[in-house]
């Protein structure tokens, strides 16, 4: 038996049904990181027979791990943990960054790349006039090749001169060429995916996502980046610390 199961306790007895003891302790075992992103759960029927329930038991819990986004079922393949991302509000971090920190393998699927002019709402955001240069960037933000999120990134070609550079990591180019972006405003909100956006997330048309807009500015006040990031709910959280 794995043993990660023996550290998990069901009470036959208790007043809440087996299959949501199972689910709270599965969820709890895969948020403390006891199995990783895209490690392989057990079948239902090894599941139910290591610990010794029903396999509706052990269906309707993974059921309830597959709403909450923790896993994602592949016909004949099998169940494996979604790489989830849990952002802090309070500290500037690039995608990047936090999916390294979290052992996942981030990467890129590129749709734009190139020099423009601004639109109206980005030359007022980034204080442009009409007729300056923009680099702008579209791609899938991806981990371990699973969809999390939609980016779209205008910068002042002075602070980007060439889009082209931007690999993986947007901050780390900007670093590398002296621009390092130091504070940021960011608002986030819900919207209904359309269909466009939703083939692109990979996710039913209408379905909930985070717009998450930032603002970017450089150590002297200059505005330098404004990205809006549509983020797929079943793998982004956001936290935010309070304190009194």
């Amino acid at each position: 038996m794995d043993p990660r199961f023996t550290q998990l306790r069901l009470d036959p007895q208790g007043a809440t049904p087996l299959y949501q003891q199972l689910a709270r302790q599965l969820e709890q075992a895969i948020e403390t990181g006891s199995w990783q992103a895209g490690e392989a759960l057990p079948s239902e029927r090894n599941l139910a027979e290591s610990l010794e329930v029903s396999r509706i038991t052990a269906r309707k819990a993974l059921d309830r791990l597959a709403e909450l986004g923790l896993i994602r079922r592949s016909r004949g393949s099998g169940t494996f943990i979604t790489p989830r991302l849990n952002q802090s509000l309070s500290r500037l971090s690039s995608f990047t960054e936090l999916l390294t920190q979290r052992g996942f393998t981030p990467s890129s699927h590129w749709l734009e790349r190139s020099l423009a002019n601004p639109s109206v709402e980005e030359g007022m955001r980034l204080g442009l006039g009409a007729d300056a240069r923009v680099a702008r960037l579209k791609r899938l933000r991806l981990a371990d090749d699973v969809v999390m999120a939609v980016e779209e990134s205008c910068l002042p070609a002075a602070v980007l001169p060439d889009p082209q550079a931007v690999e993986t990591s947007l901050y780390a180019v900007l670093e590398d060429g002296g621009k390092r972006v130091a504070r940021a405003l960011q608002h986030v909100t819900a919207i209904n995916a359309d269909a466009e956006l939703a083939a692109l997330a990979e996710v039913p048309e209408g379905q909930a996502l985070l717009k998450v807009t930032r603002l970017g500015y450089l150590a002297d006040g200059t505005p330098a980046e404004l990205t809006v990031t549509y983020c797929r709910t079943d793998y982004y959280d956001f936290m935010v610390e309070l304190t009194r």
